[in-house]
Protein backbone atom coordinates (compact mmCIF):
# COMPACT_ATOMS: atom_id res chain seq x y z
CA UNK A 1 0.00 0.00 0.00
CA UNK A 2 1.71 3.30 -1.06
CA UNK A 3 2.66 5.24 2.09
CA UNK A 4 0.27 8.36 1.21
CA UNK A 5 -3.15 6.05 1.97
CA UNK A 6 -0.94 4.27 4.94
CA UNK A 7 -0.64 7.90 6.61
CA UNK A 8 -4.41 8.68 6.90
CA UNK A 9 -5.08 5.27 7.76
CA UNK A 10 -2.54 5.07 10.42
CA UNK A 11 -3.82 8.75 11.90
CA UNK A 12 -7.52 6.98 11.93
CA UNK A 13 -6.29 4.40 13.84
CA UNK A 14 -4.35 6.12 16.45
CA UNK A 15 -6.96 8.71 16.94
CA UNK A 16 -9.75 5.40 17.40
CA UNK A 17 -7.06 3.92 19.79
CA UNK A 18 -6.76 7.11 21.60
CA UNK A 19 -10.97 7.46 22.02
CA UNK A 20 -10.76 3.57 23.45
CA UNK A 21 -8.67 4.26 26.14
CA UNK A 22 -10.22 7.47 27.34
CA UNK A 23 -13.49 5.59 27.57
CA UNK A 24 -11.83 3.16 29.05
CA UNK A 25 -10.09 5.26 31.87
CA UNK A 26 -13.08 6.75 32.37
CA UNK A 27 -14.84 3.74 33.12
CA UNK A 28 -11.41 2.93 35.60
CA UNK A 29 -12.45 5.55 37.18
CA UNK A 30 -16.10 5.57 37.48
CA UNK A 31 -15.38 1.61 38.31
CA UNK A 32 -13.37 2.32 42.14
CA UNK A 33 -15.73 0.81 44.42
CA UNK A 34 -16.45 3.45 47.35
CA UNK A 35 -15.82 0.34 50.10
CA UNK A 36 -12.36 -0.70 48.22
CA UNK A 37 -11.59 3.92 49.00
CA UNK A 38 -13.27 3.26 52.04
CA UNK A 39 -10.89 0.36 53.66
CA UNK A 40 -8.09 3.12 54.16
CA UNK A 41 -10.65 4.23 57.09
CA UNK A 42 -11.28 0.67 58.37
CA UNK A 43 -8.49 0.56 60.93
CA UNK A 44 -10.06 3.49 62.77
CA UNK A 45 -13.13 3.62 62.17
CA UNK A 46 -14.36 0.27 61.92
CA UNK A 47 -16.16 -1.56 59.54
CA UNK A 48 -18.98 0.85 57.45
CA UNK A 49 -17.94 3.32 59.56
CA UNK A 50 -18.77 1.92 63.22
CA UNK A 51 -16.10 2.81 65.10
CA UNK A 52 -15.15 -0.01 67.98
CA UNK A 53 -12.64 3.10 69.78
CA UNK A 54 -13.91 5.48 72.23
CA UNK A 55 -11.28 8.31 70.62
CA UNK A 56 -12.48 7.81 67.12
CA UNK A 57 -15.90 8.84 66.18
CA UNK A 58 -18.21 6.07 64.08
CA UNK A 59 -18.92 7.88 60.99
CA UNK A 60 -21.89 6.06 59.54
CA UNK A 61 -24.81 8.15 58.43
CA UNK A 62 -22.88 11.12 58.25
CA UNK A 63 -23.93 14.09 55.94
CA UNK A 64 -22.13 14.47 52.56
CA UNK A 65 -21.79 18.01 52.68
CA UNK A 66 -20.18 18.21 56.18
CA UNK A 67 -17.99 14.94 55.40
CA UNK A 68 -16.42 16.99 52.38
CA UNK A 69 -15.87 19.98 54.22
CA UNK A 70 -13.96 18.25 57.16
CA UNK A 71 -11.72 16.26 54.80
CA UNK A 72 -11.34 19.59 52.65
CA UNK A 73 -10.18 20.83 56.37
CA UNK A 74 -7.89 18.30 57.16
CA UNK A 75 -6.20 18.43 53.75
CA UNK A 76 -5.67 22.12 54.07
CA UNK A 77 -4.51 21.79 57.77
CA UNK A 78 -7.28 24.25 58.28
CA UNK A 79 -8.23 21.20 61.08
CA UNK A 80 -5.50 19.96 63.12
CA UNK A 81 -4.88 16.16 63.00
CA UNK A 82 -2.36 14.27 64.17
CA UNK A 83 -2.98 11.69 61.21
CA UNK A 84 -6.08 12.56 59.02
CA UNK A 85 -4.76 15.27 57.06
CA UNK A 86 -1.52 12.71 55.73
CA UNK A 87 -4.62 10.60 54.52
CA UNK A 88 -7.04 13.32 53.31
CA UNK A 89 -4.63 14.24 51.03
CA UNK A 90 -4.41 11.17 49.73
CA UNK A 91 -7.99 11.42 48.28
CA UNK A 92 -8.89 13.14 45.05
CA UNK A 93 -11.99 15.70 45.48
CA UNK A 94 -14.28 12.76 43.23
CA UNK A 95 -12.92 10.60 45.86
CA UNK A 96 -14.03 12.64 48.85
CA UNK A 97 -17.36 12.91 47.08
CA UNK A 98 -17.89 9.14 46.53
CA UNK A 99 -16.41 7.64 50.36
CA UNK A 100 -19.23 10.98 51.73
CA UNK A 101 -21.81 9.20 49.58
CA UNK A 102 -20.69 6.10 51.09
CA UNK A 103 -20.41 7.07 54.84
CA UNK A 104 -23.93 8.77 54.55
CA UNK A 105 -25.72 5.30 53.20
CA UNK A 106 -24.22 3.75 56.31
CA UNK A 107 -26.26 3.45 59.21
CA UNK A 108 -24.87 5.20 62.55
CA UNK A 109 -24.86 2.86 65.61
CA UNK A 110 -25.10 4.31 68.81
CA UNK A 111 -22.03 3.49 70.98
CA UNK A 112 -22.61 0.99 74.02
CA UNK A 113 -21.33 3.50 76.93
CA UNK A 114 -21.71 4.01 80.75
CA UNK A 115 -23.04 7.40 81.22
CA UNK A 116 -24.76 9.00 84.77
CA UNK A 117 -28.71 9.21 84.38
CA UNK A 118 -28.84 11.88 86.79
CA UNK A 119 -26.28 14.12 84.79
CA UNK A 120 -28.21 12.94 81.55
CA UNK A 121 -31.61 14.54 82.51
CA UNK A 122 -29.45 17.60 83.14
CA UNK A 123 -27.71 17.74 79.68
CA UNK A 124 -31.23 17.51 78.11
CA UNK A 125 -32.47 20.48 79.38
CA UNK A 126 -29.01 22.12 78.45
CA UNK A 127 -29.28 20.86 75.06
CA UNK A 128 -32.89 22.12 74.46
CA UNK A 129 -31.81 25.63 75.59
CA UNK A 130 -28.53 25.97 74.05
CA UNK A 131 -27.95 23.25 70.81
CA UNK A 132 -31.28 22.05 70.22
CA UNK A 133 -31.52 24.95 67.20
CA UNK A 134 -28.80 23.44 65.26
CA UNK A 135 -28.50 20.02 66.27
CA UNK A 136 -32.10 18.88 65.99
CA UNK A 137 -33.79 16.07 67.86
CA UNK A 138 -31.76 15.36 70.80
CA UNK A 139 -28.45 15.77 68.56
CA UNK A 140 -29.28 13.20 65.92
CA UNK A 141 -28.70 15.33 62.97
CA UNK A 142 -31.77 14.97 60.79
CA UNK A 143 -31.04 15.05 56.68
CA UNK A 144 -29.92 17.97 55.23
CA UNK A 145 -28.50 18.80 58.69
CA UNK A 146 -24.76 19.85 57.91
CA UNK A 147 -23.49 18.40 61.27
CA UNK A 148 -22.08 15.33 62.38
CA UNK A 149 -24.65 13.27 64.76
CA UNK A 150 -23.89 13.71 68.66
CA UNK A 151 -26.48 11.22 69.79
CA UNK A 152 -25.04 8.31 71.03
CA UNK A 153 -21.48 9.31 69.95
CA UNK A 154 -18.37 8.37 71.55
CA UNK A 155 -18.10 10.28 74.78
CA UNK A 156 -14.41 10.41 74.12
CA UNK A 157 -14.11 11.58 70.83
CA UNK A 158 -16.94 14.43 71.56
CA UNK A 159 -14.99 15.61 74.77
CA UNK A 160 -11.23 15.72 72.96
CA UNK A 161 -13.30 17.40 69.42
CA UNK A 162 -14.82 20.48 72.35
CA UNK A 163 -11.54 20.81 73.07
CA UNK A 164 -9.87 21.33 70.26
CA UNK A 165 -12.86 24.15 69.49
CA UNK A 166 -11.82 26.03 72.33
CA UNK A 167 -8.14 25.99 71.93
CA UNK A 168 -8.93 26.53 68.10
CA UNK A 169 -7.31 23.21 66.64
CA UNK A 170 -10.53 23.33 64.81
CA UNK A 171 -12.69 25.96 63.89
CA UNK A 172 -15.49 27.06 65.42
CA UNK A 173 -17.85 29.06 63.35
CA UNK A 174 -19.30 32.45 65.14
CA UNK A 175 -22.92 31.17 65.93
CA UNK A 176 -22.00 27.73 67.82
CA UNK A 177 -19.17 30.13 69.00
CA UNK A 178 -21.36 32.88 71.09
CA UNK A 179 -23.76 29.71 71.79
CA UNK A 180 -20.92 27.77 73.68
CA UNK A 181 -19.38 30.84 75.48
CA UNK A 182 -23.18 31.55 76.59
CA UNK A 183 -23.15 28.32 78.02
CA UNK A 184 -20.31 28.04 79.57
CA UNK A 185 -20.49 31.81 81.02
CA UNK A 186 -23.95 31.09 82.39
CA UNK A 187 -24.02 27.42 83.51
CA UNK A 188 -20.18 26.77 84.06
CA UNK A 189 -17.78 24.10 83.06
CA UNK A 190 -19.85 21.28 84.26
CA UNK A 191 -22.50 21.76 81.73
CA UNK A 192 -20.06 19.88 79.29
CA UNK A 193 -19.98 16.85 81.13
CA UNK A 194 -24.21 16.61 81.26
CA UNK A 195 -24.09 17.10 77.97
CA UNK A 196 -21.98 14.56 76.56
CA UNK A 197 -24.05 12.10 79.66
CA UNK A 198 -26.70 12.95 77.40
CA UNK A 199 -25.52 12.33 74.34
CA UNK A 200 -24.59 9.34 75.61
CA UNK A 201 -27.57 7.95 77.17
CA UNK A 202 -29.39 7.93 73.55
CA UNK A 203 -28.17 4.52 72.78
Amino acid sequence: MPYDRIKPALLCGLVALGSVAAIHSDELLDGVDARTLAMTCTSCHGSDGLSAGPAVPSIGGMNPGYFVKIMEGFRSGEIYSVTMGRIAKGYSDAEIERLADYFHDRPFVPAKQDFDPELAAQGRELHDHYCERCHSEGGIALEGEEYHILAGQWVTYLRNAMEDFRTGRRPLDKKMKRKLDRLLEREGETSLDALLAFYASQQ
